[in-house]
């Protein structure tokens, strides 16, 4: 029977009706709760019997599916401790069959078919992403005790059952911020595979702020140069004063960032670059203050929060300034959207200043936040030059939106509802759920934080629809994104603190149908999960307090 947390559901994936009694029902959710998985499959079926998985096991695949193949066999090497083979064989008993059928329009865009029979296990998807999640699905079955010893007793048994499967929302994200703080390659590759093993697909890296560039530009060496380091940073705890401790120079280099697409691509994860225009740009102006309106000088901010010096909308070589940037952005990153920010940029500057004011004459605005729209225009064109999108923070609302902007709502939901009624596409990310940045707990214990108060259950209530927004509009909402701002995260094993569990809960709320999600079941699916995010290294938080993984 499909189950779904122990009462009957209508399944939209499949557009069927399933009906079963009460006591089968707990019993068949019990079963599937004490597999763990996480996001919660859209439908699942238990069969008879169960399959044995053992070092003679191998994944068979043929032509296109070698890929997906290949990557669930490099997966389970490192999960298992032995080599798991791909081979273009007929199947025998204990292999794993991926199929992909590509005129296949039953499983969508990222959909999968998983049916685990006593003999085999067989992923079936029209496309390659989805051959991808349903090995992340088969991985998550096997883990995460693996046999301990060697042999043929080493096999792993799973019951048999059949998973059909489909995410909610394509947009599934997190943001990470090595701004603030740098993440080497190797931490965000980390980060990538994580991610991976929860279905999430868009990460969000904010390369730039007023406290540092951290991304190669060739044609503007000195970004990084002079922005990829600041003389000291707050002190831990006491945020008005500095440590004495010069940062940096840390950034990415262009062949760095290539590496990191091509590997999140092989994971089916579009890395999202932002750059901060034309607020958050103090580490730019640093580097070249003839873009600012004051001539300058800058230096790059030794302290956090929001600075009134901005890039300068009435200077015509500031404005191509950055598209010569944006050019070099999308040569590295393919993204269809590109992140320009847009948030907390304080326009007093331009309000003093004979070229803003010059510009807003010629151009007919009637306002600085005009003004802030007539150069997000700017950017939309030179983007769409390339073929790519523009995405911003709700700010880019307050003077109009451009006419194919997309929208980032992190003050509230409004932002996006008002965006999605306008018919532009809206990504939510509002603080009430989605600052992971935030407390997770109260207590002596919990590390510095930003503020703020956000537990487990509060980022798995998240509906990203919102209740009144018209049906024909619902299809803007593309999905929903966690924050990881890294004022107060200075590494990755912060990063995780922060992140996880909260990052495993909005997985759900992004992949799983509204009727298969429940906090209880989720809570009980989470202890094994959290087995599986101890075996990769990763430093949850436990949310039980006193348990888990130390920070």
């Amino acid at each position: 029977m499909f189950v779904r947390c122990g009462r009957p559901v209508s399944w939209n994936v499949a557009m069927l009706t399933i009906l079963i009694t009460a006591p089968a029902a707990h019993a068949a959710d019990s079963r599937a709760e004490s597999l763990g998985l996480i996001p919660q499959p859209a439908q699942l079926e238990f069969r008879d019997g169960d399959w044995a998985f053992d070092r003679t096991s191998r994944i068979v695949a043929r032509g296109v599916a070698e890929t997906a193949a290949n990557t669930l066999a490099e997966a389970l090497s490192a999960l298992l401790g032995w080599p798991v083979r791909v081979v273009n064989e007929a199947a025998q008993a204990g292999d794993i069959e991926m199929r992909l059928t590509p005129a296949d329009a039953r499983f969508g865009a990222e959909g999968y078919h998983l049916a685990i029979t006593t003999r085999t296990a067989v992923i079936h998807a029209g496309t390659d992403a989805g051959l991808f999640y349903g090995g992340v699905t088969l991985r998550q079955l096997l883990s995460p005790q693996p046999p301990a010893s060697g042999g043929a007793a080493d096999a792993i048994r799973l019951p048999c059952l059949e998973i059909e499967d489909a995410p909610r929302f394509p947009w599934r994200g997190l943001l990470l911020d090595p701004a603030r703080h740098f993440l080497p390659l190797p931490d965000l590759k980390k980060f990538v595979d994580v991610m991976a093993l929860h279905k999430l697909n868009m990460l969000q890296l904010h390369l730039t702020d007023d406290q540092g560039w951290r991304l190669e530009i060739e044609q503007y060496p000195r970004l990084t140069e002079i922005g990829s380091q600041r003389k000291e940073s707050p002190q831990p705890r006491n945020r008005d004063r500095g440590d004495g401790t010069p940062y940096g120079p840390f950034f990415y280099t262009q062949a760095e960032m290539r590496e990191l697409v091509a590997y999140a691509q092989a994971r089916h994860i579009t890395l999202l670059p932002e750059i901060e225009m034309p607020g958050h740009f103090r580490a730019a102006l640093a580097a070249y203050p003839v873009f600012s309106c004051t001539g300058g000088p800058f230096e790059v901010s030794t302290r956090w929060g929001v600075y009134p010096d901005i890039l300068c909308a009435g200077n015509d070589d500031a404005v191509s300034f950055v598209c010569d940037v944006l050019a070099e952005v999308v040569s590295v990153f393919p993204s269809r959207f590109i992140h320009i920010g847009g948030d907390e940029a304080p326009r007093d500057r331009w309000k003093a200043c004979t070229r803003c004011q010059a510009r807003m004459k010629a151009e007919g605005l009637t306002n600085e936040a005009e003004l802030q729209t007539w150069f997000n225009h700017r950017m939309e064109v030179a983007l769409a030059r390339h073929g790519r999108r523009l995405i911003g923070w709700d700010e880019i609302l307050e003077g109009g939106l451009t006419p194919g902007a997309a929208v980032m709502s992190w003050r509230g939901m409004a932002g996006g509802l008002a965006a999605a009624r306008a018919g532009h596409d809206v990504v939510m990310a509002p603080t009430s759920h989605c600052y992971f940045d935030y407390a997770q707990a109260r207590g002596p214990d919990e590390p510095e934080c930003i503020g703020g108060f956000i537990p487990l259950e509060t980022v798995y209530g998240f509906e990203p629809v919102p209740a009144e927004l018209a049906i024909d509009r619902q299809p803007h909402i593309l999905g929903v994104q966690g924050n990881l701002w890294s004022e107060y995260l200075w590494n990755l094993r912060d990063v995780e603190y922060f992140a996880f569990p909260r990052a495993s809960a909005l997985a759900e709320v992004a992949w799983s149908p509204v009727p298969a999600r429940d906090f209880a079941s989720f809570q009980r699916r989470l202890e094994r999960h959290l087995q599986r995010l101890g075996r990769l290294g990763v430093n949850y938080r436990h949310p039980t307090v006193g348990q888990g993984v130390s920070r």
